[in-house]
């Protein structure tokens, strides 16, 4: 970031501005000697009102003309600069509480003549801008001896104009060449915001016009730079009280900086710009309370290689506005239509932010300030009332409730794809566009957008072009072994994950059966349990847990369901319907109810919102994903084998006769393969449903019922308790051995499968399978999945690994929640 602009010469005069905030008491007044130390020829000081003064004076000056009780506030604010002359001053303070005082009386009779003879422009400008005249006394005594005092009303000559107040410059530079005869210091204190017109009465630059005035003197001095001291380390890419992360920018052009702050951004108004553009000045904003850090450079032009690092600079936005849209058939290659309509809008001092045209010419609409709209909507109903009359032209409508966001920076210009990468970021936070504008010099892309989705449509701007990472509002539900070591997952990995990807994952509320706990921040993972425990969480309320997660100022949703819950898997389609995406290892969306699954996949279509559910068939492993490439890029299925369940894996993999079936059951269950009830593995109904979820994502309508499932549960052990069954297992040896030894006798060897075959037949259940078959040759808990197809018919395509465990089964869930933060746009580099 640099410190200095870039050029080498040497610095014959800097102008420093120090707004309200640097001179909010003497404390501050006291700090500004070491700010302004910077090693110039000629230094020029330009000061506001201390904090607060000028609204104060304004209040007065209403409250004399009205007749209402201003003498208390008067003596407030006198005795607020007394008691700070005597922090500042030291032992000068006698005389500059005499000086004080003379302005204060000088105040004071200004205001008695307002009460008596009523509002008065010069006198009202004057009592206005009494607060710099008193501070530059202030700040001339902190700053020592040595410094000359100029009221710019000595020097500074002005006229109104229909852009704002404009400068005398001829005059003005004689006047300051004449006073300079006189106070020929190269260290100078002057006021900022007071000026005298041309019939030399007192007259002011407008609110904020201290930033003015000082680049007023920064060319009239013909400074080498200008410095404006405020309350912010520089030029943010963004509010910061919309998007946490935005960074102070290092640098920008004039241009950028114009763009902004027309916007409303906290930039300098384009009108202070102007008399630095005029001698090229390199202008920096700093911050009073932080001198370390360097700030922001506003330059003729970016340096090279500046703009390439995000060819967009800044966003902003502008609430509290409407869209006027003027619609006629007639108006179709009608010369003067848009002339008309914008007279009629000046005609009723309506100021158009934005305007939008589309090449049909059905239609025009531009972007009004609320407060306005009416105006605007009677005076173009008035200028078309003959169009009306005759039908070419239909309707004057109103979008009220509007916001504008705009995206501003040199490196736009000439740059492909920045409107399609916010267009994109707005598309995947569930904004939609209401109207568009960019000018030919492509420094600005405006869109307007609901006013409801203002921060959030901010916010993904802001990270589709890298300005902060991309912002994923998380909510977890389900606290078991997977959920658990999830938790555990994303503990270690976001703090890299962040700095790294670009990616910021902010768990904002976490969930179990029965309770909840909400945070409108951020949860840490390794606290959520003990927040789920604590009493400050509530009953689970699966709409409220939705509603906070898609939070308004926070651009992506996602809810990571690691329950098992059938119930909670009947929320997928409304929450993907709403823009949430949903990663799961819940089977239940998959493979249950068709109506539901397919109110899923429609609800897919239309939102764009993504459903992660890789983990549902092969925990870790990347089984539907391989599928889906195979069918997408042409290939045609024609079977799947798979060993589905790590716990039957197991199991087969280890039975070979030398010990009976029930021993191996009793051990898989004690080394925690199998559920606390192993039925619930030996059913088969588990390994049924991932076989429906594949034939669902190859395209085949089958459902759970359709699936010809062997349970390797005798009948009479079905329905019997936990404790009984696990008694009885030796009832499972006999016939399970039986085919084993029949297996054997071929040359078979027995394993637990999953088949679909290409007309739909879906079976699960045990196989006796060649020693050739890829199924007999994993390794105890593998998973094993099959794919012959028309590319892969003589040599099956097998994706082969750990398929069962809380650990792979919770990185297959955190790699479907990094797999749609790519989606969204996360990158391991700048914007490339």
């Amino acid at each position: 970031m640099p410190s200095a602009p870039p050029s080498s010469e040497s610095a014959a005069c800097h102008v420093h501005k120090f707004g309200g905030t640097s001179l909010a008491d003497a404390t501050r007044m006291l700090l500004l000697p070491p700010l302004v130390d910077d090693g110039a020829d000629t230094r020029i000081i330009v000061v506001s009102a201390m904090h607060g003064t000028t609204n104060a004076l304004v209040a007065m000056a209403d409250d004399a003309v009205a007749g209402r009780d201003w003498p208390p506030a008067w003596q407030a604010l006198r005795e607020r600069h007394f008691d700070t002359a005597d922090a500042v001053a030291g032992d000068g303070a006698a005389r500059l509480r005499e000086q004080l005082a003379e302005d204060f009386d000088a105040l004071r009779g200004d205001l008695e003549a307002l009460g008596q003879s009523g509002a008065d422009d010069a006198r009202i400008a004057r009592v206005h801008g009494l607060g710099e005249v008193v501070s530059s006394r202030l700040v001339q005594a902190a700053l020592g001896d040595g410094w000359d005092r100029l009221d710019a009303r000595d020097v500074l000559v002005v006229h109104p104009g229909e852009m704002g107040v404009g400068v005398d410059w001829a005059e003005s530079r004689d006047k300051l060449a004449t006073w300079r005869t006189t106070h020929p210091s190269p260290r100078v204190v002057a006021t900022g915001f007071i000026a005298r017109d041309r019939n030399g009465d007192d007259t002011t630059l407008g609110r904020n016009g201290s930033d003015y005035s000082a680049a007023i003197f920064a060319n009239l001095f013909d400074a080498a730079e200008l410095s404006i001291w405020t309350d912010v380390d520089g030029v943010l890419s963004a509010d910061p009280r919309l998007v946490p992360d935005a960074t102070v920018l290092p640098t920008m052009s004039y241009a950028e900086a114009w763009e902004l702050a027309y916007f409303g951004a906290k930039v300098l108004h384009p009108q202070t710009m102007a008399p630095v553009q005029a001698r090229a000045i390199p202008l920096r904003i700093r911050n009073t309370l932080n001198p370390s850090v360097p700030g922001t450079w506003i330059l003729p032009e970016n340096p090279e290689g500046d703009a390439e690092l995000s060819p967009v600079k800044g966003l902003t936005i502008v609430r509290d506005m409407a869209v006027l849209e003027l619609v006629g058939n007639g108006m179709v290659g009608v010369p003067g239509t848009a002339e008309k309509l914008f007279a009629a809008l000046h005609g009723a001092g309506v100021s158009v932010t934005m305007i939008s045209q589309g090449s049909s010419e059905h239609s025009i609409c531009c972007v009004v300030r609320a407060s306005q709209v009416e105006p605007a909507r009677a005076a173009v109903e008035h200028a078309f009332a003959d169009a009306f009359a005759d039908g070419r032209t239909q309707a004057v409508e109103v979008t009220p409730d509007i916001a504008v966001l705009a995206a501003v920076g040199d490196g736009m210009v000439g740059f492909p794809g920045v409107a399609a990468r916010l267009f994109g970021a707005l598309a995947q936070a569930r904004v939609n566009i209401r109207a568009i504008a960019q000018g030919a010099s492509e420094r600005n892309i405006s869109v307007a957008i609901a006013e409801a989705d203002a921060t959030r449509a901010l916010r993904a701007a802001h990270s589709a072009f890298w300005l902060s990472p991309q912002t994923v509002s998380v909510g977890v539900i389900g606290t078991g072994n997977v959920g658990r070591t999830l938790l555990s997952q994303l503990s270690a990995v976001l703090p890299g994950l962040r700095a790294r990807s670009q990616v910021d994952l902010r768990l904002r509320a976490i969930a179990n059966s029965k309770r909840m706990a909400l945070d409108h921040f951020a949860i840490e993972p390794g606290d959520a349990i003990e927040r789920l425990q604590s009493d400050d969480a509530a009953t689970l309320d699966l709409d409220a847990f939705a509603a906070h997660v898609r939070a308004g100022h926070i651009p992506h949703a996602l809810i990571i369901d690691c329950s098992a819950s059938s119930a909670t898997a009947d929320r997928y389609p409304e929450w993907i319907a709403a823009g949430i995406h949903v990663v799961t290892p819940n089977k239940h969306a998959g493979s249950g109810d068709w109506e539901r699954y397919s109110a899923l996949r429609e609800a897919q279509r239309h939102s764009g919102a993504k459903f992660g559910y890789e983990a549902t068939v092969g925990a870790g492993l990347p089984v539907i994903l391989t599928l889906r490439n195979l069918i997408d890029t042409g290939d045609t299925l024609h079977a799947v084998d798979g060993m589905l369940s790590g716990t039957l894996a197991w199991l087969f993999n280890s039975y070979d006769g030398s010990r009976p079936f029930s021993e191996l059951v009793r051990e898989a269950r004690e080394l925690g393969y199998t559920e606390p009830d192993p039925r619930d593995d030996l059913s088969g109904l588990d390994v049924a449903r991932k076989l429906v979820i594949l034939a669902r994502e190859a395209g085949l309508q089958l459902s759970l019922e359709d699936v010809d499932v062997e349970s390797l549960v005798p009948a009479a052990l079905q329905d019997v308790g936990v404790d009984e069954f696990l008694a009885r297992l030796d009832e499972l040896d006999a016939p399970m051995d039986a085919r084993l030894r029949e297996a054997q006798a071929g040359g078979l060897g027995l394993r637990h499968l999953a088949q679909l075959t290409r007309d739909g037949t879906a079976t699960v259940g045990v196989v006796a399978l060649p020693a050739e078959h890829a199924c007999r040759h994993t390794r105890l808990t593998d998973n094993l999945v099959q794919f012959t197809t028309d590319r892969y018919s003589s040599n099956p395509l097998v994706v082969q690994g750990p398929g069962a465990g809380p650990a792979v089964t919770a990185a297959g869930v955190f790699g479907d929640v990094l797999a749609i933060a790519n989606a969204l746009g996360s990158s391991e580099g700048r914007y490339a």
